[in-house]
């Protein structure tokens, strides 16, 4: 099988011309593509349909694709499935929101087709290679996290990490390639009740990257939102 071993992709588009343009490629490219017209038919899909990604308009009928993200979200049933957005280019501020909500990647309109497939199949690898079958180890380039030993190694030597730092580190390799707000970092990592302000996040991302030094130009900074430990598979 190949990269889209018969998936399923739930388009999510109420313009009809460009529902039928995803479907005809995703299709070609050996997906199978799932479709609703409006928001609320949308997670009524996600439940019949069980989709393994969603592809989904920002501006649509009924609910828009920002409250449908938060939706999916906020249910653990659908609380990690990929969420690829589609953009007009003027809603730069709601894109933003989106990845802040959950959203994995966007794409602006007008896009090319195949770009959006690509996007899609990258997406895809990115969840198959999610630590799933040994959850207690992660590795990222010479890099291994050995959860049950608390210890971090870049190739054989072994780098003392604080609990806070340990924990940073844990929270990116496992949402690898998805951006991470300062707000999500704090909670994961320090808590709810923390009353530190996000600076607290830069500092300790600071003293990872000094301690880490593969990681200066893997974890990037996502303008005024956070933060993301990049795919090194996949390509930007």
């Amino acid at each position: 099988m190949g990269a889209s071993g018969h998936k399923k992709i739930l388009i999510v588009e109420d313009e009809q011309d460009i529902l039928q343009l995803l479907k005809h490629y995703l299709e070609k490219e050996g997906f199978r593509p799932v479709t609703a017209m409006s928001g609320l038919e949308a997670l009524k899909k996600v439940k019949e349909d069980k989709p393994d990604l969603v592809v989904l308009d920002l501006m649509l009928p009924e609910m828009d694709g920002l409250e449908v993200c938060k939706r999916l979200r906020s249910v653990p049933d659908t609380a990690m499935l990929p969420i690829l957005m589609l953009t007009a280019k003027a809603e730069e501020s709601d894109t933003i929101v989106g990845l802040e909500l959950g959203a994995d990647d966007y794409v602006t309109k007008p896009f090319s087709p195949k770009a959006l497939v690509a996007r899609v199949k990258a997406l895809l690898r990115r969840v198959e290679r999610a630590p799933s079958t040994d959850p207690d180890l992660y590795r990222y380039d010479t890099l291994t996290m050995d959860l049950a030993r608390h210890e971090v190694t870049i190739g054989t030597k072994e780098v003392p990490l604080t609990a806070k730092e340990f924990g940073l580190l844990e929270h990116l390799l496992r949402h690898r390639g998805r951006v991470l707000t300062r707000e999500v970092l704090l909670n994961a990592v320090w808590g709810y009740d923390y009353y530190g302000t996000t600076r607290t996040v830069d500092v300790h991302i600071r003293r990872l990257k000094q301690k880490l030094p593969l990681l200066e130009e893997a974890i990037v900074s996502v303008k005024s939102l956070g933060y993301k430990l990049k795919d090194f598979d996949v390509s930007e």
